[in-house]
């Protein structure tokens, strides 16, 4: 059984943690890493939009009134805010026989490892079916509607994900909010009244939830990752090895932060 690298990081800035990611998974690619799954926070709360989601579904008077950060992701989907929650991600070179094959195919093998972790956890979570696709009508907000294979319990999805194949890997990142409002996004979201805002507040409570809503109990950050740890041994067959980052690794992150993720240029890129 081929053992891979666990990296636990506390809470840092939504900048650093996108380089951080992409650093590894640029790594893994040259051959440099192990195939390298990574549990996160954020600090200070941050909102992260899809790589090709409009600016401008955010309202950055209201954002920086709360004191949150903004950053675009390197993979697609709409809007999360980052908050009391368990951030996952996993990289690892295009070529890795777990890896390979069609988008949606991976997808499905990490998923199962999140729902296995789940379901030791005591939640009936569930996987949305492989048919099942985002439609072009939906809001700016990622959790409003599980697309193939994310996990929800109910009709609330639970954890949103995404994935991108660039460079020769394969990053694949997502969020489990653990506790809160799940509607906190809403705040900072551009709407034409506050109508329209109170309105979508009410429909995204409907239609997504937190772990601690879930479950019925707070699970702790460190407990969320010990389950989904296992689950994904299990699914992918994997041991993990707990390890750190390398010098060239955090060196290129850095790198990385500083003209990408920290640049209001990339994060203004799409303005719509």
């Amino acid at each position: 059984m081929p053992t891979w690298r666990l990296l636990i990081h506390g809470p840092e800035s939504a900048a650093w943690n996108m380089a951080v990611d992409e650093s590894i998974a640029i790594h893994c690619a040259r051959g440099l890493a192990v195939p390298t799954l990574r549990f996160y926070q954020w600090q200070p709360a941050a909102v992260s939009l899809g790589r090709h989601q409009p600016a401008s579904d955010i309202d950055l008077q209201r954002l920086q009134a709360l004191g949150w950060g903004l950053v675009r992701r390197p993979t697609g989907g709409r809007a999360i805010l980052h908050t009391d929650e368990l951030t996952y991600s996993l990289s690892g070179p295009a070529t890795h026989p777990l890896f390979q094959g069609p988008v949606l195919n991976v997808y499905n093998r990490i998923s199962q490892g999140l729902l296995l972790g789940l379901q030791r956890l005591g939640v009936q979570a569930i996987k949305a079916p492989g048919s099942q696709r985002t439609a072009r009508d939906v809001s700016a907000a990622c959790f409003e509607v599980p697309s193939a294979y994310e996990i929800s319990v109910g009709r609330k999805k639970l954890i949103g994900s995404a994935q991108r194949r660039a460079q020769g890997f394969v990053l694949q990142h997502g969020s489990l909010p653990l506790h809160g409002d799940i509607t906190r996004l809403v705040e900072v979201m551009h709407f034409d009244d506050e109508a329209q805002r109170s309105a979508f507040r009410t429909h995204l409570a409907a239609r997504a939830t937190t772990l601690e809503a879930a479950l019925g109990r707070r699970v702790s950050f460190y407990e969320a990752a010990t389950l989904l740890l296992g689950g994904l041994n299990t699914a992918l067959d994997v041991d993990f090895g707990l390890g750190d980052l390398s010098p060239p690794e955090l060196a290129l992150a850095q790198e990385i932060q500083n003209q990408k993720y920290a640049s209001v240029t990339w994060t203004d890129m799409k303005k719509g």
